[in-house]
C-alpha cells in the first residue's frame, strides 16, 4: 500500500514473479480490496505516507491494518532506515521493517519473513542505532550479569544491595529498549559497551 504509483511498480516488479500482487494506495482501498478478494498473506506498507483529510499515516496505518486484518503479515517500507522508525513499525504490528533505499535482496528478505509469520529488521537501520549512554554502574552490572553472574553475586562484587542492581538492570532495560536480560546483553555487546 503506497500513495506513491512509481513505488508500487517499483514493488512490484520485485515480487510479481514469487506473489500475487494487489495494490492500493490508501487504507480505504486496502480493506476494500481486502474484503473483496478474500486475505492477503503479507501487506507492504508505505510507512512515511503523510495523512490526508483525516487518513491515517505511518504506524497508525499498519495498527488499522492489524486490526482489519490480523493474519496478515505486515512490511513498514521506509524513505531511509531509522531505529526508531523501526521500532514504531514493529511496536504497531508490522513483521519486517526495510529502507526504499536497501538492496532487492534485503526488501525481498523482509516479504519473505512477513509471509512466514517471521521477523526482519534492515540491517541498515540496525547499524544507524543510537548508542545508548548507559552510565558507568550500568555498564559494571551488565557486564557482570553477561558473564554469567546472579543479581546476588552481582551485588555483592560491586558492594551493592541486590535491590540497587535490580534497579540499575531495569534502568539498562529502559535505556537500551530492550525486552529482558539477554535482549540488553545482545545489544550491548552489539553496540561495543560491554565485551
Amino acid at each position: 500500500m503506497d500513495g506513491h504509483a512509481v513505488t508500487r511498480i517499483g514493488v512490484r516488479g520485485l515480487l510479481e514473479s514469487d506473489f500475487e500482487i494487489e495494490e492500493a494506495a490508501d487504507l480505504r482501498e486496502a480493506i476494500e480490496t481486502h474484503t473483496a478478494t478474500g486475505s492477503f498473506d503479507v501487506a507492504v506498507v508505505e510507512l512515511d505516507t503523510r495523512p490526508l483529510d483525516g487518513e491515517p499515516a505511518g504506524p497508525a496505518i499498519i495498527k488499522a491494518i492489524r486490526r482489519a486484518m490480523p493474519c496478515t503479515g505486515i512490511v513498514a517500507l521506509a524513505r531511509s532506515p531509522q531505529r526508531h522508525a523501526a521500532n514504531e513499525a514493529l511496536e504497531a504490528g508490522a513483521c519486517a521493517y526495510v529502507a526504499k533505499s536497501s538492496s532487492p535482496e534485503a526488501f525481498l528478505t523482509a516479504v519473505e519473513a512477513a509471509a512466514e509469520s517471521g521477523s526482519f529488521i534492515d540491517p541498515a537501520a540496525r547499524l544507524k542505532a543510537p548508542r545508548a549512554n548507559l552510565t558507568k554502574r550500568q555498564r559494571e552490572t551488565l557486564q557482570l550479569l553477561a558473564d554469567g553472574h546472579s543479581t546476588d553475586e552481582v551485588a555483592r562484587r560491586l558492594h551493592l544491595s541486590s535491590e540497587t542492581v535490580r534497579t540499575h538492570t531495569k534502568g539498562t532495560l529502559a535505556r537500551l529498549g530492550a525486552r529482558d536480560r539477554a535482549h540488553a546483553v545482545a545489544i550491548a555487546l552489539r553496540t561495543g559497551q560491554i565485551d
